[in-house]
């Protein structure tokens, strides 16, 4: 990969986007019915600003940032995305070895190709595990225990996905369950050697955490098979509430985004949330996620850790989210985009640039430490009527 030419997270979009198939990057990039909420979420960012302050020494910016009991080198992390290596093979433990080589955490997808085993054993301080919820909760409740025995510090419960989502963009390219790929989708692959080359070599990845709960010897398509019976699974409170009770260490909802839901959450000793539309992969007229992390911060943020996704794609939008009332912020799609177009060197440039961005914003506004910073520097216009900033 030539770094030269890689200036910025749309480079690495735009070179992942050459290496695989169409139907692999609608699949990543698509969202849901009209696609509104990708939108959404993008534009949010885009209506906030930051206002700078000047005559301050800004010669080494500092972005350490405080979570759970860890000091992390960088305000952000790399949210979870399921079915990778079937992107390219390994590239879950690519995103995982980038995180652990800046210092920021990395959540493991509950879809993932490689284990929670293989997590713990490479990067035990950087991985978290993010939780679907199975239809057979005897199966979640030993992935909880699993997690646990491993030591693993940070699980996250995805609570956002009680059925498929209509992606209409993986059923127009066979994407769906089960695979039936068009004609013009084989052809396409033809055009993408590297991937066909992994994918001829390696078939489908396993979904690895899976696996021990499937029939002995199944295969790759019949563990897939075995969890689309799975899940999606409605999640009620009482699975909370007994997660919670299993689960020894720092409990996260993700997907949370209503101010009655968060306070149910803290109530019963929820440590934190990712405000999360899921990329806006389900319910397209949902609202960004940074439109109501202000209500949420009012609500519950002296109660439980606020953290956000979605719509993230610099680091001045890490900013505008940290000034908003997030503590920390992942992205997926950006990081992911890395592995895909340079392996472990995409993805940890991927990590590079944010980093970068940030320290420049951050010298940019006059802030030298991320522990001075807070909701005065967000441009707040009294004329704007979708204005919902904190005060």
């Amino acid at each position: 990969m030539d770094r030269r030419h890689i200036v910025n997270l749309d480079d690495l979009r735009i070179m992942a986007r050459r290496r695989v198939p169409k139907l692999i990057y609608d699949f990543i990039e698509g969202g849901v019915d009209d696609e509104l909420g990708l939108e959404r979420n993008v534009a949010a960012f885009a209506r906030r600003s930051l206002v700078p302050r000047y005559m301050v020494d800004v010669a080494e910016p500092d972005q350490e940032t405080h979570l759970f009991g860890r000091t992390w080198s960088s305000p952000f992390g790399i949210a979870p995305t399921g079915g990778i290596s079937n992107f390219r093979r390994g590239a879950d433990m690519m995103l995982l070895r980038a995180a652990r080589a800046a210092n920021i955490p990395f959540i493991m997808s509950g879809a993932s190709t490689a284990s929670m085993e293989d997590m713990a054993r490479e990067a035990p301080e950087h991985g978290w595990y993010q939780m679907y919820t199975a239809r057979d909760r005897s199966i979640s409740e030993d992935m909880i225990r699993r997690a646990a025995d491993l030591g693993i510090q940070v699980l996250v419960i995805t609570v956002d996905v009680p059925v498929m989502a209509n992606r209409e963009r993986n059923r127009r390219n066979g994407f769906d369950r089960p695979l039936k790929l068009t004609l013009g989708s084989r052809m396409d692959a033809l055009r993408r050697p590297l991937w066909l080359r992994d994918y001829l070599l390696n078939g489908l990845a396993m979904l690895e955490n899976w696996k021990p709960y499937a029939p002995a010897g199944a295969s790759a398509t019949e563990v897939g098979s075995f969890v689309a019976d799975q899940m999606p699974a409605s999640i009620t409170w009482a699975d909370i509430e007994r997660f919670r009770a299993l689960w020894p260490r720092p409990l996260i909802l993700k997907g949370v985004m209503r101010t009655d839901d968060a306070i149910r959450a803290a109530e019963i000793g929820v440590d934190g949330l990712i405000v999360s539309n899921h990329g806006a992969r389900q319910l397209d007229r949902a609202p960004a996620s940074l439109d109501v992390l202000p209500a949420l911060d009012a609500e519950v943020g002296e109660r439980m850790v606020l953290m956000l996704d979605g719509g993230v794609r610099r680091g001045s939008d890490i900013l505008i989210a940290l000034a908003s009332g997030a503590k920390f912020v992942f992205l997926g799609r950006p990081t992911l985009y890395g592995a895909i177009a340079g392996g472990n060197e995409g993805a940890s440039l991927a990590v590079e640039l944010l980093c970068n961005e940030i320290s420049s914003v951050m010298a940019q506004i006059g802030c030298p430490s991320l522990a001075d910073f807070g909701p005065d520097w967000l441009h707040r216009d009294p004329d704007d009527p979708r204005r919902n900033f904190p005060q």
